[in-house]
C-alpha cells in the first residue's frame, strides 16, 4: 500500500514539473506558437443529452479554453463545437486572454469544455 502512494506521489510530481516546463518554455520563447490563448463563454441552449459532457437539456453557460490565432478564431471554433455538439449559442459570446492549462498543439482547438447551468 506504500508503494502505491509512492508511486502517485511521484506521478504527480512529474505531472507537475512536465506542466511547469512547457509553460516556462512558452513564456520565454523556448516553444513558439503562433496562438493565444482564449477563454470563452457564452449563454447556450442544450436541447437534447450531450453524452460527451454528460450535459442535460436547459439553459446553461457554456466556457471553453481555446488555442486560436486571433479572437475570430476563437469564436468560430466555439461556434463549431455548438453545432458539432447540439447546443445552440442563445446570446453574446464573452472573449478573454487567459492563461492556458494545456500546451498549444500543431492546429487551433478547444479544450475544458464546461456548463453551468441557471434559470430566469
Amino acid at each position: 500500500m506504500v508503494l502505491v502512494t509512492i508511486e502517485i506521489l511521484i506521478y504527480e510530481t512529474v505531472s507537475l514539473k512536465m506542466l511547469k516546463d512547457w509553460k516556462l518554455k512558452l513564456r520565454y520563447g523556448r516553444i513558439e506558437t503562433p496562438y493565444e490563448h482564449f477563454t470563452l463563454i457564452a449563454p447556450v441552449i442544450i436541447n437534447q443529452y450531450i453524452a460527451d459532457f454528460n450535459a442535460q437539456p436547459g439553459k446553461a453557460y457554456a466556457a471553453m479554453k481555446i488555442w486560436a490565432l486571433n479572437d475570430e478564431q476563437s469564436i468560430e471554433i466555439f461556434q463549431s463545437v455548438a453545432d458539432q455538439t447540439g447546443f445552440s449559442i442563445a446570446g453574446n459570446i464573452e472573449i478573454y486572454k487567459t492563461e492556458p492549462e494545456n500546451p498549444p498543439k500543431e492546429n487551433p482547438f478547444a479544450y475544458n469544455i464546461n456548463f453551468s447551468y441557471y434559470t430566469e
